[in-house]
Protein backbone atom coordinates (compact mmCIF):
# COMPACT_ATOMS: atom_id res chain seq x y z
CA UNK A 1 0.00 0.00 0.00
CA UNK A 2 1.46 3.48 -1.31
CA UNK A 3 0.28 5.76 0.84
CA UNK A 4 2.99 8.60 0.67
CA UNK A 5 0.55 11.70 1.58
CA UNK A 6 -0.94 10.38 4.79
CA UNK A 7 0.39 10.81 8.21
CA UNK A 8 0.91 7.60 10.23
CA UNK A 9 -1.83 8.19 12.56
CA UNK A 10 -4.35 8.23 9.04
CA UNK A 11 -2.18 4.92 7.62
CA UNK A 12 -2.82 3.67 11.09
CA UNK A 13 -7.02 3.75 10.98
CA UNK A 14 -6.92 2.20 7.73
CA UNK A 15 -5.07 -1.22 9.23
CA UNK A 16 -4.88 -1.38 12.79
CA UNK A 17 -7.66 -2.67 15.54
CA UNK A 18 -6.74 -1.30 19.11
CA UNK A 19 -7.16 -3.00 22.59
CA UNK A 20 -9.44 -1.45 24.83
CA UNK A 21 -10.98 0.85 21.97
CA UNK A 22 -14.56 1.20 21.52
CA UNK A 23 -14.14 1.70 17.59
CA UNK A 24 -16.97 4.12 16.58
CA UNK A 25 -15.86 6.76 18.99
CA UNK A 26 -12.18 5.66 18.86
CA UNK A 27 -11.15 8.66 17.27
CA UNK A 28 -7.41 9.00 15.74
CA UNK A 29 -4.50 7.38 17.81
CA UNK A 30 -1.71 9.18 18.62
CA UNK A 31 1.30 8.61 16.52
CA UNK A 32 4.61 7.83 18.43
CA UNK A 33 7.72 8.06 16.71
CA UNK A 34 10.37 7.97 19.45
CA UNK A 35 10.77 7.69 23.33
CA UNK A 36 13.95 8.93 25.28
CA UNK A 37 13.50 8.60 28.91
CA UNK A 38 10.58 9.19 30.41
CA UNK A 39 9.50 10.97 26.95
CA UNK A 40 7.39 10.18 24.06
CA UNK A 41 7.29 12.00 21.23
CA UNK A 42 4.39 12.31 18.01
CA UNK A 43 4.79 12.23 14.61
CA UNK A 44 4.52 16.25 14.84
CA UNK A 45 7.14 16.42 17.20
CA UNK A 46 5.37 17.32 20.25
CA UNK A 47 6.38 15.81 23.67
CA UNK A 48 4.91 13.88 26.10
CA UNK A 49 5.52 12.77 29.96
CA UNK A 50 4.81 9.33 29.84
CA UNK A 51 3.36 9.13 33.03
CA UNK A 52 1.79 5.80 33.13
CA UNK A 53 4.69 4.12 32.17
CA UNK A 54 3.44 2.80 28.61
CA UNK A 55 0.78 0.76 30.57
CA UNK A 56 2.84 0.39 33.72
CA UNK A 57 5.16 -2.14 31.74
CA UNK A 58 8.88 0.95 31.03
CA UNK A 59 10.44 0.96 34.67
CA UNK A 60 13.84 2.83 33.40
CA UNK A 61 12.54 4.96 30.58
CA UNK A 62 12.28 4.62 26.74
CA UNK A 63 14.75 3.40 24.72
CA UNK A 64 17.28 2.67 27.68
CA UNK A 65 21.15 2.91 26.36
CA UNK A 66 22.19 -0.33 28.43
CA UNK A 67 19.22 -2.28 27.44
CA UNK A 68 19.45 -1.44 24.31
CA UNK A 69 23.30 -2.39 23.80
CA UNK A 70 22.69 -5.83 25.34
CA UNK A 71 19.60 -6.87 23.47
CA UNK A 72 22.14 -5.97 20.91
CA UNK A 73 24.84 -7.81 21.98
CA UNK A 74 22.45 -10.85 22.03
CA UNK A 75 20.78 -10.21 18.86
CA UNK A 76 24.47 -10.41 17.15
CA UNK A 77 24.72 -13.84 19.06
CA UNK A 78 21.48 -15.81 19.56
CA UNK A 79 18.60 -14.07 18.68
CA UNK A 80 16.30 -17.58 19.37
CA UNK A 81 15.95 -21.32 20.00
CA UNK A 82 13.81 -24.26 20.60
CA UNK A 83 13.26 -24.34 24.82
CA UNK A 84 11.75 -27.59 24.70
CA UNK A 85 15.11 -29.95 25.11
CA UNK A 86 17.23 -27.16 24.94
CA UNK A 87 18.56 -23.82 26.73
CA UNK A 88 21.08 -20.51 26.53
CA UNK A 89 22.99 -18.76 28.75
CA UNK A 90 20.37 -15.53 29.11
CA UNK A 91 18.14 -17.83 30.04
CA UNK A 92 20.14 -19.75 32.60
CA UNK A 93 21.52 -16.03 34.31
CA UNK A 94 17.40 -14.47 34.31
CA UNK A 95 16.20 -17.63 36.35
CA UNK A 96 19.24 -17.54 38.54
CA UNK A 97 19.11 -13.67 38.99
CA UNK A 98 15.25 -13.61 39.52
CA UNK A 99 15.77 -16.56 42.27
CA UNK A 100 18.02 -14.38 44.00
CA UNK A 101 15.31 -11.50 44.73
CA UNK A 102 12.28 -13.52 44.89
CA UNK A 103 10.99 -15.58 47.79
CA UNK A 104 13.50 -18.07 48.80
CA UNK A 105 10.60 -20.64 48.51
CA UNK A 106 10.29 -20.03 45.01
CA UNK A 107 12.95 -22.62 43.20
CA UNK A 108 11.74 -23.14 39.87
CA UNK A 109 11.00 -20.42 36.57
CA UNK A 110 8.71 -21.10 33.79
CA UNK A 111 8.44 -19.12 31.07
CA UNK A 112 5.82 -17.82 28.86
CA UNK A 113 5.11 -14.18 26.37
CA UNK A 114 2.91 -12.04 28.63
CA UNK A 115 0.58 -11.67 32.09
CA UNK A 116 -1.83 -13.49 31.10
CA UNK A 117 0.06 -16.49 29.78
CA UNK A 118 1.91 -16.34 32.86
CA UNK A 119 -1.20 -16.79 35.20
CA UNK A 120 -2.37 -19.17 32.71
CA UNK A 121 0.79 -21.69 33.56
CA UNK A 122 -0.32 -20.70 37.39
CA UNK A 123 -3.49 -21.99 37.10
CA UNK A 124 -2.60 -25.52 34.88
CA UNK A 125 0.21 -25.70 37.07
CA UNK A 126 -1.93 -25.54 40.32
CA UNK A 127 -5.22 -27.98 38.49
CA UNK A 128 -2.45 -30.59 37.37
CA UNK A 129 -0.64 -30.72 40.39
CA UNK A 130 -4.12 -31.93 42.34
CA UNK A 131 -4.46 -34.03 39.45
CA UNK A 132 -0.68 -35.88 39.64
CA UNK A 133 -1.67 -36.36 43.27
CA UNK A 134 -4.95 -37.71 42.40
CA UNK A 135 -7.05 -35.53 44.35
CA UNK A 136 -10.14 -34.07 42.17
CA UNK A 137 -9.73 -30.40 43.07
CA UNK A 138 -11.14 -28.29 40.00
CA UNK A 139 -12.37 -24.38 41.36
CA UNK A 140 -10.24 -21.64 41.72
CA UNK A 141 -10.93 -19.14 44.67
CA UNK A 142 -10.17 -14.97 43.15
CA UNK A 143 -11.16 -12.08 44.54
CA UNK A 144 -14.48 -10.26 43.17
CA UNK A 145 -12.90 -7.50 41.86
CA UNK A 146 -9.46 -8.84 40.33
CA UNK A 147 -7.64 -8.45 37.22
CA UNK A 148 -5.66 -11.32 35.75
CA UNK A 149 -5.69 -11.03 32.06
CA UNK A 150 -7.92 -11.43 28.70
CA UNK A 151 -6.90 -15.28 27.82
CA UNK A 152 -9.90 -17.48 28.85
CA UNK A 153 -7.91 -18.83 31.73
CA UNK A 154 -6.84 -15.64 33.05
CA UNK A 155 -10.10 -13.95 32.30
CA UNK A 156 -12.49 -17.02 34.21
CA UNK A 157 -10.23 -15.64 37.21
CA UNK A 158 -11.10 -11.96 37.22
CA UNK A 159 -13.92 -10.42 38.67
CA UNK A 160 -17.04 -10.82 36.26
CA UNK A 161 -17.59 -7.56 34.34
CA UNK A 162 -18.46 -5.24 30.94
CA UNK A 163 -15.12 -6.79 29.55
CA UNK A 164 -15.97 -10.45 29.87
CA UNK A 165 -19.93 -10.56 29.48
CA UNK A 166 -19.66 -12.30 25.81
CA UNK A 167 -18.08 -15.09 27.21
CA UNK A 168 -20.05 -15.45 30.73
CA UNK A 169 -21.52 -18.64 29.91
CA UNK A 170 -17.83 -19.91 28.98
CA UNK A 171 -15.71 -18.89 31.64
CA UNK A 172 -15.24 -21.88 34.40
CA UNK A 173 -16.34 -21.79 37.71
CA UNK A 174 -14.63 -19.53 40.28
CA UNK A 175 -15.57 -18.82 43.86
CA UNK A 176 -15.14 -14.93 44.03
CA UNK A 177 -14.79 -13.82 47.55
CA UNK A 178 -14.61 -9.87 48.53
CA UNK A 179 -11.13 -7.75 49.50
CA UNK A 180 -10.36 -9.01 52.86
CA UNK A 181 -11.00 -6.50 55.93
CA UNK A 182 -10.44 -7.10 59.93
CA UNK A 183 -14.30 -7.19 59.85
CA UNK A 184 -14.88 -9.56 56.71
CA UNK A 185 -12.40 -12.34 57.39
CA UNK A 186 -14.81 -15.13 59.19
CA UNK A 187 -17.37 -14.45 56.93
CA UNK A 188 -14.45 -15.18 53.72
CA UNK A 189 -12.90 -18.26 55.61
CA UNK A 190 -16.56 -19.46 56.00
CA UNK A 191 -16.69 -19.42 52.33
CA UNK A 192 -13.34 -21.34 52.13
CA UNK A 193 -14.79 -24.01 54.32
CA UNK A 194 -17.73 -24.93 52.62
CA UNK A 195 -15.87 -25.38 49.42
CA UNK A 196 -12.01 -26.12 50.83
CA UNK A 197 -11.53 -29.65 49.53
CA UNK A 198 -12.57 -28.81 45.74
CA UNK A 199 -10.26 -25.64 45.57
CA UNK A 200 -6.97 -25.91 43.69
CA UNK A 201 -5.71 -22.32 44.25
CA UNK A 202 -6.19 -19.15 45.61
CA UNK A 203 -4.96 -16.24 42.72
CA UNK A 204 -4.75 -13.00 43.94
CA UNK A 205 -3.42 -9.67 42.65
CA UNK A 206 -1.53 -8.48 46.17
CA UNK A 207 -1.86 -4.84 48.17
CA UNK A 208 -3.39 -2.82 44.78
CA UNK A 209 -5.94 -4.88 42.16
CA UNK A 210 -4.86 -2.67 39.03
CA UNK A 211 -7.39 -2.55 36.51
CA UNK A 212 -10.17 -3.65 38.48
CA UNK A 213 -9.71 0.39 39.87
CA UNK A 214 -6.56 0.78 41.36
CA UNK A 215 -8.28 -0.71 44.67
CA UNK A 216 -5.44 -1.23 47.49
CA UNK A 217 -5.43 -2.83 50.44
CA UNK A 218 -3.62 -4.15 53.78
CA UNK A 219 -0.62 -6.27 53.30
CA UNK A 220 -1.63 -7.71 57.27
CA UNK A 221 -5.58 -8.99 55.98
CA UNK A 222 -4.07 -10.54 52.99
CA UNK A 223 -1.25 -12.31 55.26
CA UNK A 224 -4.08 -13.77 57.26
CA UNK A 225 -6.23 -15.01 54.38
CA UNK A 226 -2.91 -16.56 53.08
CA UNK A 227 -2.13 -18.00 55.97
CA UNK A 228 -6.28 -19.67 56.43
CA UNK A 229 -5.61 -20.62 52.29
CA UNK A 230 -2.71 -22.26 53.71
CA UNK A 231 -4.18 -24.28 56.54
CA UNK A 232 -6.47 -25.88 53.72
CA UNK A 233 -4.10 -27.07 51.12
CA UNK A 234 -4.94 -24.22 49.17
CA UNK A 235 -1.89 -23.30 46.72
CA UNK A 236 -1.20 -19.84 46.36
CA UNK A 237 -1.02 -17.73 43.28
CA UNK A 238 0.43 -14.42 43.50
CA UNK A 239 0.05 -12.58 40.72
CA UNK A 240 2.63 -9.80 41.11
CA UNK A 241 2.79 -8.77 36.96
CA UNK A 242 1.70 -4.97 37.84
CA UNK A 243 2.79 -4.44 41.28
CA UNK A 244 6.45 -6.55 40.80
CA UNK A 245 9.98 -4.88 40.53
CA UNK A 246 9.72 -1.65 42.38
CA UNK A 247 5.96 -0.27 41.68
CA UNK A 248 5.27 -0.85 46.27
CA UNK A 249 7.95 1.11 47.04
CA UNK A 250 9.89 -2.49 47.54
CA UNK A 251 11.08 -4.90 44.89
CA UNK A 252 8.18 -7.37 44.97
CA UNK A 253 5.09 -7.15 46.87
CA UNK A 254 5.60 -10.31 48.43
CA UNK A 255 8.34 -8.15 50.69
CA UNK A 256 5.57 -6.05 52.47
CA UNK A 257 3.98 -10.19 53.73
CA UNK A 258 4.90 -12.46 55.93
CA UNK A 259 2.91 -15.38 54.46
CA UNK A 260 4.74 -16.27 50.75
CA UNK A 261 2.95 -17.50 47.97
CA UNK A 262 3.49 -21.10 46.16
CA UNK A 263 3.55 -19.70 42.71
CA UNK A 264 4.64 -15.94 41.27
CA UNK A 265 3.40 -14.57 38.15
CA UNK A 266 5.55 -11.74 36.28
CA UNK A 267 5.76 -9.65 33.32
CA UNK A 268 5.16 -5.85 32.40
CA UNK A 269 8.26 -3.99 34.08
CA UNK A 270 10.44 -7.61 33.95
CA UNK A 271 11.71 -6.82 30.79
CA UNK A 272 11.68 -2.74 31.87
CA UNK A 273 9.16 -2.35 28.95
CA UNK A 274 11.35 -3.54 26.57
CA UNK A 275 9.72 -6.83 24.81
CA UNK A 276 7.16 -9.43 25.76
CA UNK A 277 7.95 -11.73 28.45
CA UNK A 278 6.09 -13.53 30.95
CA UNK A 279 6.90 -15.71 34.04
CA UNK A 280 5.55 -18.23 36.25
CA UNK A 281 7.97 -19.50 39.69
CA UNK A 282 7.03 -22.21 41.82
CA UNK A 283 8.15 -23.94 44.88
CA UNK A 284 10.21 -26.96 44.66
CA UNK A 285 7.21 -28.97 45.97
CA UNK A 286 5.24 -28.10 43.14
CA UNK A 287 7.73 -29.11 40.71
CA UNK A 288 8.43 -32.70 41.94
CA UNK A 289 4.57 -33.13 41.90
CA UNK A 290 5.54 -33.21 38.43
CA UNK A 291 8.49 -35.22 38.57
CA UNK A 292 6.51 -38.92 37.36
CA UNK A 293 7.10 -41.96 35.57
CA UNK A 294 3.78 -41.56 34.22
CA UNK A 295 4.42 -39.06 31.21
CA UNK A 296 0.38 -37.97 30.70
CA UNK A 297 1.77 -36.23 34.13
CA UNK A 298 4.07 -33.78 32.22
CA UNK A 299 3.32 -30.20 32.35
CA UNK A 300 2.36 -30.17 28.41
CA UNK A 301 2.41 -25.82 28.13
CA UNK A 302 4.63 -24.05 25.78
CA UNK A 303 4.99 -21.15 23.61
CA UNK A 304 7.10 -20.99 20.16
CA UNK A 305 8.63 -18.10 21.51
CA UNK A 306 9.16 -19.29 25.26
CA UNK A 307 12.08 -17.86 26.89
CA UNK A 308 13.30 -15.78 24.33
CA UNK A 309 17.03 -14.61 24.33
CA UNK A 310 16.46 -11.56 23.40
CA UNK A 311 13.96 -10.73 26.32
CA UNK A 312 15.89 -13.29 28.92
CA UNK A 313 18.73 -10.34 28.10
CA UNK A 314 16.41 -7.38 28.33
CA UNK A 315 15.23 -8.66 31.14
CA UNK A 316 18.50 -9.14 32.76
CA UNK A 317 19.45 -5.69 32.06
CA UNK A 318 16.40 -4.07 33.74
CA UNK A 319 16.93 -6.40 36.94
CA UNK A 320 20.48 -4.79 36.93
CA UNK A 321 19.62 -1.39 36.54
CA UNK A 322 16.50 -1.92 39.03
CA UNK A 323 19.30 -3.35 41.67
CA UNK A 324 21.50 -0.13 41.64
CA UNK A 325 21.60 2.57 44.38
CA UNK A 326 20.13 5.20 42.11
CA UNK A 327 17.33 3.34 40.82
CA UNK A 328 16.73 2.77 44.46
CA UNK A 329 17.22 5.92 45.73
CA UNK A 330 14.91 7.44 42.46
CA UNK A 331 11.71 4.84 43.64
CA UNK A 332 12.21 6.38 47.28
CA UNK A 333 12.13 10.16 45.89
CA UNK A 334 8.89 9.70 43.88
CA UNK A 335 7.07 7.66 47.09
CA UNK A 336 7.81 10.81 48.76
CA UNK A 337 7.20 13.06 46.24
CA UNK A 338 3.48 11.39 45.66
CA UNK A 339 2.48 11.38 49.71
CA UNK A 340 3.24 15.29 49.43
CA UNK A 341 1.24 15.67 46.12
CA UNK A 342 -1.72 13.69 48.01
CA UNK A 343 -2.21 15.64 50.77
CA UNK A 344 -2.75 18.67 47.80
CA UNK A 345 -4.93 17.01 45.61
CA UNK A 346 -7.30 15.40 48.34
CA UNK A 347 -8.44 19.00 48.98
CA UNK A 348 -10.20 18.98 45.96
CA UNK A 349 -14.28 18.84 45.40
CA UNK A 350 -13.80 16.68 42.67
CA UNK A 351 -11.51 14.53 43.79
CA UNK A 352 -12.39 11.32 46.13
CA UNK A 353 -10.53 8.17 47.55
CA UNK A 354 -7.07 9.30 47.28
CA UNK A 355 -4.76 6.55 47.40
CA UNK A 356 -1.09 5.47 47.45
CA UNK A 357 0.87 1.98 47.70
CA UNK A 358 4.46 3.41 46.57
CA UNK A 359 4.63 4.99 43.38
CA UNK A 360 1.30 3.74 42.69
CA UNK A 361 -0.71 7.30 43.05
CA UNK A 362 -5.00 6.79 42.40
CA UNK A 363 -7.51 8.74 42.95
CA UNK A 364 -11.41 9.10 42.12
CA UNK A 365 -13.07 11.17 39.72
CA UNK A 366 -16.86 12.28 40.66
CA UNK A 367 -19.24 13.33 43.05
CA UNK A 368 -18.54 9.94 44.91
CA UNK A 369 -16.29 7.18 46.29
CA UNK A 370 -17.88 4.59 43.59
CA UNK A 371 -15.31 3.41 40.79
CA UNK A 372 -15.99 1.97 37.05
CA UNK A 373 -14.29 1.40 34.12
CA UNK A 374 -17.32 2.22 32.08
CA UNK A 375 -17.90 6.01 33.65
CA UNK A 376 -17.21 8.70 31.39
CA UNK A 377 -15.49 10.94 33.63
CA UNK A 378 -12.11 10.37 31.82
CA UNK A 379 -12.37 11.29 28.32
CA UNK A 380 -12.17 15.23 29.20
CA UNK A 381 -9.48 15.03 32.13
CA UNK A 382 -7.22 12.67 29.65
CA UNK A 383 -7.70 15.17 26.81
CA UNK A 384 -6.97 17.83 28.46
CA UNK A 385 -3.85 16.45 30.29
CA UNK A 386 -3.07 14.96 26.77
CA UNK A 387 -2.83 18.87 25.51
CA UNK A 388 -0.78 19.68 28.11
CA UNK A 389 1.88 16.62 26.78
CA UNK A 390 0.77 14.51 30.08
CA UNK A 391 0.15 10.74 29.04
CA UNK A 392 -2.41 9.86 31.76
CA UNK A 393 -5.21 7.23 30.88
CA UNK A 394 -7.70 6.84 33.35
CA UNK A 395 -9.40 3.84 34.09
CA UNK A 396 -12.80 5.10 33.78
CA UNK A 397 -13.36 7.45 37.00
CA UNK A 398 -10.04 6.55 38.43
CA UNK A 399 -6.72 8.84 37.56
CA UNK A 400 -3.39 6.72 38.64
CA UNK A 401 0.08 7.87 38.17
CA UNK A 402 2.41 5.21 38.02
CA UNK A 403 5.56 7.15 36.25
CA UNK A 404 8.97 5.75 35.46
CA UNK A 405 11.29 5.27 37.56
CA UNK A 406 13.55 8.41 35.62
CA UNK A 407 10.77 10.76 35.78
CA UNK A 408 12.81 13.92 37.59
CA UNK A 409 11.04 16.74 40.22
CA UNK A 410 10.44 18.46 37.19
CA UNK A 411 8.38 16.10 35.38
CA UNK A 412 6.03 15.00 38.47
CA UNK A 413 5.64 18.56 39.48
CA UNK A 414 4.60 19.45 35.99
CA UNK A 415 2.11 16.20 36.15
CA UNK A 416 1.04 17.71 39.57
CA UNK A 417 0.02 20.85 39.24
CA UNK A 418 -1.41 19.97 35.55
CA UNK A 419 -4.02 17.80 37.48
CA UNK A 420 -4.68 20.51 40.21
CA UNK A 421 -5.26 22.89 37.19
CA UNK A 422 -7.86 20.33 35.41
CA UNK A 423 -9.77 19.28 38.43
CA UNK A 424 -9.38 22.42 40.48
Amino acid sequence: MNTPNLTWAQRDGAVNWHPFTPIKTAGEAVAIVRGEGAYLYDEKGKRYIDAISSWWVNLHGHAHPYIAEQVYEQLRTLEHVIFAGFTHPSAVALSEALLAVLPENQQKVFYSDNGSTAVEVALKMALQYAYNRGEKKTKILAFRQGYHGDTFGAMAVSGRSGWTEPFAELLFDVIHIDLPTADNLPEIQAIIDQHADQIACFVYEPLVLGAGGMIMYEAEHLDALMRYCRSKDILLVQDEIFVGFGRTGRMFAANHLTAQPDMMCLSKGLTGGTMPLGVTTCTGAIHEVFRTDNVYGTLFHGHSFTANPLACRAALASIELLKREETQAAISRILLRHEAFRARVATLVRIHSVRQCGTILAMNLGSDDKDSYFRNQWKPVFAALLDQGILLRPLGNVLYLVPPYCANDADLDYIYDAIIGVLG
